[in-house]
């Protein structure tokens, strides 16, 4: 089954972007970023900017993330996919990364979430991005939920 990815959610202001692979199928049902709420996502990222986004709508998490400068976008625009892991993930679209410079021009850091997303980080490093692959925020992932957690703080800690 072909899935669509989002829109990138970044501005002027963003300076922070962190790149998904492709939502699945919970987020992609309610038109959410980490819509699911076994992804970890919000609670990481919640923890290190200082807000409760977990307990926000979406909308407000979005408004949030932007005071807080960070941006969020997938690596595909598009691709196929049973379920929602990204290992099953095929065909894939990638998306347009050349815009980037217009649509936030004050981007200095990009972070991947997850191994499939930062199997591209060597184009946008090669684009002037300074680059981090960090560890999934998938529920999947809760066995290393300490070192994950410090993980994602030092990449904020610039």
């Amino acid at each position: 089954m072909k899935k669509q990815g989002f829109p990138a959610v970044a501005d002027e202001n963003t300076e922070i972007l962190i790149l998904g692979s492709l939502p699945g199928d919970v987020s992609i049902r309610k038109h959410q970023y980490y819509g699911h709420p076994g992804n970890d996502f919000w609670r990481l990222l919640g923890n290190i900017i200082g807000e409760d986004l977990q307990g926000m709508g979406y909308q407000k998490r979005l408004d949030t993330l932007k005071r807080n400068k960070i941006g969020l976008w997938d690596v595909f625009k598009a691709g196929k996919r049973e379920g929602s892991e990204d290992s099953k993930i095929k065909n894939q679209e990638i998306n347009q990364f050349s815009i980037l410079k217009e649509i936030a021009p004050n981007l200095k850091l990009i972070l991947f979430n997850g191994k499939k997303s930062g199997e591209y980080e060597p184009i946008l490093r090669a684009m002037g991005y300074e680059t981090k692959v960090l560890p999934s925020s998938s529920g999947a992932n809760r066995r290393f939920l300490k070192n994950r957690k410090s993980e994602w703080e030092a990449a904020f800690k610039r």
